[in-house]
């Protein structure tokens, strides 16, 4: 018959009193070394997240304004109600203020069709026609990340522009 002897040390497990206490100085800094890697990859990636939700925001308030412009408009073609000014129609219960059939530049118009501007500092322009919304937290300058919406004309319907080069 062939054994086979070994040269290495036998393994005896610890008595029973002992206990292993903590981390060795090895498994510690293996430990740092990947939460280091880690945090060198997850930060760059999650630091631009504010200037994306910014720039989601505005566009989904885009869209609001597009639709709801739309949604009145709607209502006032089926109610006949084209006039250059002076009619309103309700929507969800509030009263709509409309220019050619459409929502006046206005808290009272356009304002009153979006169901919430929560988050948006708006200027009114009456001389023009136009509401500008911005981001409250939006960049120094707020033509780079608004939503600018045009009342509707003799010539032409309401117009909803995004300006979104730069929520950052």
């Amino acid at each position: 018959m062939f054994f086979f002897q070994s040269s290495a040390v036998p393994f005896h497990p610890p008595r029973r009193g002992s206990r292993q206490r903590g981390f060795t100085l090895i498994e510690l800094i293996v430990v740092l070394v990947i939460l280091g890697i880690l945090a060198a990859f997850a930060i760059p990636r999650f630091a631009n997240v504010n200037a994306e939700a910014r720039q989601a925001a505005i566009r989904g308030l885009a869209g609001s304004l597009r639709s709801s412009s739309a949604l009145v408009h709607g209502l006032a073609m089926a109610r006949g109600m084209t006039a250059a000014s002076g009619q309103t129609v309700q929507l969800e219960g509030a009263v709509v203020k409309l220019v050619h059939g459409y929502p006046e530049a206005s808290n009272d118009g356009i304002g009153n069709s979006v169901l919430n501007l929560d988050g948006f500092t708006q200027a009114i322009d009456s001389t023009a026609g136009t509401v500008t919304y911005v981001p409250q937290n939006a960049p120094a300058d707020p033509a780079t990340c608004s939503v600018v919406y045009s009342q509707a004309t003799a010539s032409g319907s309401a117009i909803v522009e995004l300006n979104d080069d730069n929520c950052s």
